[in-house]
């Protein structure tokens, strides 16, 4: 991968990993479903500038509730219920093991011994940063950030399923998804909680809808339009390493020496599902596919 691209996969990564501040600082301003909800009605405008994703309705709908609403509604919620913005960002990349897991349940992928291993290394990371928190981290929050990579995980699965021509265009399509029901659920259960509409409020929606979906995404999908997925997977594992230190720096959030050992150990297990310690084969004469060894052929910004 030439320099100038590695740079592009790495400010992605940044701009993701920054984005779990961000989404701290708007909760302060918003309540969580009803953040979530204006986010993707934004991305939503874009529709006439974009074209039709090339699938199936069921499809753009399956994408939109799990990819956007399930996956970006859990993790709000986990963070407005009290999950560090740093550790969001760790254990949200759970996606890549689930994504594996369910790539195996209904498309009857098989994955390399070493994914597997990769699987069970990251669950016990996690495990290990839970029992380290104790009870500083509400169990609720923690359960919910681990939702929103299950569903992010089938919403992966969902979309390599689709396998949509222009996947930009399956992104601001289906965004057209979430704010049905998270609107309804934000009129229900948020009724009465204070909306800020300040500065700060406004300028963290911009950077989620602007910087983190559109920007990174289509990024991403650039990038993976020009090398093979294997290869610019694994990049997703700085994501955390960037929330980590953006959260630690911005919002005093210092890991402890528990929660540190547990990060490590999730990017060695992460590390394995995408493929990036395992043993390099002799390239075929065809062209190259994408592995059950790159779960993120749809990633979707935090």
């Amino acid at each position: 991968m030439p320099r100038r691209h590695v740079a592009i996969a790495v400010l992605v990564a940044l701009t993701w990993g920054v984005n779990f501040v961000v989404l701290h600082v708007g909760l302060e301003s918003f309540p969580p479903l009803l953040f979530t909800a204006l986010r993707f009605t934004l991305v939503a405008l874009l529709i006439p500038f974009v074209p039709r994703p090339g699938v199936s309705i069921p499809a753009v709908i399956a994408v939109g509730l799990l990819m956007s609403a399930g996956h970006h509604g859990l993790v709000t919620l986990g963070m407005h219920e009290g999950m560090p913005a740093g550790l969001a960002s760790l254990v949200l990349q759970l996606q890549a093991a689930f994504t594996i897991g369910f790539a195996v349940l209904l498309l009857g992928e098989r994955p390399r011994r070493t994914q597997l291993l990769g699987g069970v290394i990251a669950f016990a990371g996690i495990a290990i940063i839970a029992a380290g928190r104790g009870s500083h981290v509400p169990l609720g929050a923690v359960l919910l950030t681990i939702g929103a990579a299950c569903s992010w995980g089938m919403g992966n699965v969902a979309a390599r399923k689709a396998a949509s021509p222009n996947p930009l265009g399956l992104l601001v399509w289906s965004s057209l998804v979430p704010p049905i029901p998270l609107f309804s659920l934000s009129a229900i259960f948020e009724r009465g909680e204070v909306v800020s509409m300040d500065a700060s409020g406004v300028a963290a929606l911009a950077y989620v809808v602007i910087l983190s979906t559109l920007g990174g995404f289509g990024a991403w999908v650039w990038l993976l339009k020009q090398h093979p997925a294997s290869t610019v997977a694994p990049f997703t594992l700085l994501v955390p390493v960037f929330g980590i230190a953006s959260a630690w720096l911005f919002l005093s959030e210092v890991p402890t020496v528990t929660e540190l050992l547990g990060a490590g150990v999730v990017l060695v297990g992460l590390s394995f599902t995408v493929g990036l310690t395992a043993p390099r084969r002799k390239r075929e004469a065809e062209p190259c596919a994408s592995p059950v060894a790159s779960p993120l052929p749809q990633p979707s910004s935090p």
